[in-house]
């Protein structure tokens, strides 16, 4: 009988185990990241810079453009249509043709900073910077890599 329950309880464990490891992939990124306090700080940090800061432009934020946190389509300054940013990290690095080079998701974050905010952006590999990509990354949490892929 104490073999039957050694064992039962085994399989039960094992269960318990593969339970919670499936539950913890699909909750996302913050889950995830819970178990490393410095990567969800870096993700927590990256949002509040992507709802409120206007790296001294006109007053805009990354938010006014890319709603619902990115994770949604937007809208242009002009209205028109932009896709949202939730497989953004998955496609990057990807040929930009009308620059003729390789761009990173760091390049498209600076880009969209200096021209749509008409901002200054952090410097590469900057705290800001890496908060931003964190933050952005995030929303990808589960996607497949795409890269040179189309945002959705």
């Amino acid at each position: 009988m104490g073999s039957f329950i050694e064992r039962d309880h085994k399989k039960v464990s094992f269960i318990a185990a593969l339970l919670l490891s499936s539950g913890l992939c699909t909750a996302g990124v913050h889950q995830a990241a819970a178990t490393e306090p410095h990567l969800e700080k870096a993700i927590r940090d990256g949002e509040a810079l992507f709802v409120h800061e206007t790296f001294g432009g006109a007053g805009n934020t990354c938010q006014t453009c890319h709603v619902e946190g990115g994770a949604g389509p937007g809208k242009s300054s002009k209205g028109d249509a932009i896709p949202s940013l939730a497989n953004a990290a998955t496609i990057y690095p990807r040929f930009n043709p009308k620059a003729n080079k390789v761009e990173t998701l760091e390049d498209k974050i600076g880009h969209c900073i200096a021209g749509a905010l008409r901002g200054k952006p952090p410097a590469y590999g900057s705290e800001q910077m890496t908060q931003l990509v964190s933050y952005i990354t995030s929303l990808a949490q589960g996607k497949p890599l795409d890269m040179g892929g189309k945002p959705q």
